[in-house]
């Protein structure tokens, strides 16, 4: 059986524009949300979200290169390099340049699309930038990742509403586990926040109007977050072989669908998928001692996540759970692909990150969500949980790697 590592990790987020700077705000929980900045309205739908600030494509990318990408593929593009440059491929390294390429994404190049509709409605303008098509299409992300990089192997999108980044990561891990590819580069991207898309978002009625409280009695809502995590997964003789460092071991992955109701969660999908997730991974319950939450800070979706853990757990043992959406924000399609990323360097530092925001801990949720702040203890295992519209739910398994 082939054995999956995780060899480098990127990241474009809220919380810093750096895997580490990333890592280092999360675990302060040191929240990245902030007042709302839209570009052609002075009345946003909601006052706040969590965007990735200070980014600036120019110094990534050549004003050619701009005029195809989305902030969504500029996000992931940039994660990639990061990933991996930190995984230590040499330039020409032949088994990197057949890496499969998956990546996330829960609704694409929506600011090609908003700025598009202001063109046509807004100006009345006859036409819109001729490469529109090929910046908001959901692959985006993958294939320029692909071309960036010159990857050849087998590159798509996963499009599972908030679970695509994991589903992605996944997939990957699948990939290599049956021999598909040696080395995948795998994770989600989202960068949707615009005035079209918050105002949909506003009329389901679960967005927060001052910041995201995941696990807390005084939650009040989800926050709409953005940016990219990529992840370098290497079948593990390999990895060994060229002396790499390895972050942990991804030891199991398991996806189900609900069949139940668009938007609410269940209990019993949920269930299922980490049991299937420590099955795949051939780990008990009492040998997991951290679950990353989806954690959404709505008050349907913390309870119902607390009693699936609940009902898998020993109440003797059950692991420490945390959030990071408090300090993220809600990513959508890379909220599972930042999270498997946050899971993988807490068992890599055995430190639990915390539930930023949680004031008030829920005792109906009956867990343990780390409210006061990270916590150093000893990790063998963790799960990342994602729980998505649809009612489509995506677990992976890590190990620490000692």
């Amino acid at each position: 059986m082939r054995r999956i590592a995780v060899t480098g990790l990127g990241a474009v987020s809220p919380a810093g524009l750096t895997m580490e700077a990333t890592w280092q705000r999360v675990v302060a929980g040191e929240t990245a949300i902030g007042p709302l900045v839209l570009p052609r309205t002075d009345s946003p739908p909601c006052p706040i979200a969590a965007q990735v600030q200070g980014f600036d494509a120019s110094a990534h990318f050549t004003a050619k290169q701009l005029g195809a990408l989305d902030r969504i593929a500029q996000f992931a593009v940039v994660a990639a390099r990061e990933a991996v440059a930190d995984a230590g491929f040499e330039q020409g390294d032949p088994t990197l340049a057949e890496a499969d390429v998956i990546i996330g994404v829960g609704v694409g190049g929506m600011n090609t699309l908003d700025d598009s509709f202001h063109r046509i409605y807004g100006e009345q303008a006859r036409g819109v930038h001729p490469l529109t098509i090929p910046k908001l299409m959901a692959n985006a992300p993958a294939s320029q990742i692909s071309m960036d990089l010159g990857l050849h192997g087998n590159t798509f999108a996963v499009a599972s509403a908030c679970a695509s980044g994991t589903h992605a990561i996944g997939l990957a891990y699948r990939s290599i586990l049956h021999g598909d590819c040696d080395v995948a580069l795998a994770g989600g991207a989202e960068a949707c926040i615009t005035n079209g898309t918050l105002v949909a978002w506003n009329a389901l009625r679960i967005l927060s109007r001052d910041t995201c409280r995941p696990f807390s009695r005084n939650r009040s809502g989800l926050v709409i977050g953005e940016g990219s995590a990529i992840l370098v997964l290497e079948e593990w003789e390999r990895a060994v072989a060229r002396g790499a460092r390895i972050y942990a071991e991804l030891v199991g992955f398991a996806g189900n669908a609900d069949a139940g109701d668009l938007t609410s969660p269940d209990q019993h999908g949920a269930e299922m998928a980490m049991r299937r997730a420590m099955a795949n991974a051939g780990i008990a319950p009492d040998s997991v001692d951290y679950i990353n939450a989806h954690g959404t800070g709505t008050l349907m979706n913390d309870a119902i996540e607390s009693r699936a853990i609940r009902a898998i757990f020993p109440a003797e043992s059950l692991p420490l759970v945390s959030s990071t959406k408090g300090v993220l924000g809600h990513g959508l399609g890379a909220a599972g692909a930042i999270e498997a990323l946050v899971t993988t360097l807490a068992l890599h530092h055995q430190i639990v990150p915390p539930t930023a925001n949680c004031t008030e801990p829920d005792e109906e949720c009956g867990l343990d969500v780390v409210p006061e702040g990270a916590r150093q203890v000893a990790l063998r295992h963790a799960l990342s949980n994602s729980f998505a519209f649809g009612g489509l739910n995506a677990v992976l398994a890590f190990r620490r790697h000692a």
